[in-house]
């Protein structure tokens, strides 16, 4: 399993060689750093950890800083990937280039929260008429029952908290590798809002 630390620029559109649109998610990698490795024999598994974009002095911990020494500066983002298909040993500096012969990639984010929400914009409930003196327009209606047992039931869909969830979109194509630039351009929306991290990886179902 490939995958590195990146950071969503935005979107934009590209041309093919035929001349044809193509919009696309602009994400940025920035040095990806082996920080440290997971083993079979000592940890049960294998895996590495990246680090990406240096952290200020003044917010780093000597604890945290621990970890790093003698291998980089200290890493604002730290990621596992196990079974990493690359060979790789402790400070190596990973790039863009990784993803040059594949074709298709997962990408996991957080997803742009959007406060409190009703059902009816949470999960698209039909609601009431919205004629006058009806009462009853984005409400959510019944939830539980009168009878035995009466009480709301687990899994209830319900107003609450909308976005702000780890999030990964399956299978997005890679349209271009910039090794120059450093930067991944895929075919598709990425999860959260534009400078947010994500983490690109090999499509596991291509």
């Amino acid at each position: 399993m490939l995958g590195l630390i990146g950071k969503k620029i935005g979107m934009t559109q590209v041309f093919d060689a035929q001349g044809r649109l193509t919009p696309v998610t602009v994400i940025k990698i920035e040095g990806n750093v082996v920080v440290a490795d997971r083993t079979e024999e000592k940890h049960g598994y294998n895996a590495v950890v990246l680090g990406s974009v240096d952290k200020k002095k003044s917010t780093t911990t000597k604890p945290y800083a621990g970890q790093f020494k003698e291998i980089c500066d200290p890493k604002q983002y730290l990621a596992e990937i196990r079974d990493f298909d690359h060979d790789t040993k402790i400070g190596d500096v990973l790039g863009v280039d990784i993803f040059k012969d594949i074709n298709f990639v997962d990408v996991t984010g957080t997803s742009k929260g959007k406060g409190f929400q009703g059902v009816v914009k949470r999960y698209g409930f039909g609601g009431g008429r919205a004629s006058h003196g009806s009462k009853f327009h984005r409400d959510i209606g019944g939830t539980g029952q009168s009878a035995s047992p009466s009480r709301v039931f687990k899994g209830r869909r319900m107003a609450g908290h909308m976005g702000n969830e780890r999030t990964t979109v399956q299978n997005l194509k890679v349209v271009r590798v910039d090794e120059e630039l450093q930067v991944l351009m895929v075919k598709g929306a990425v999860p959260g809002p534009a400078q947010s991290v994500v983490i690109v990886k090999k499509a596991i179902k291509k």
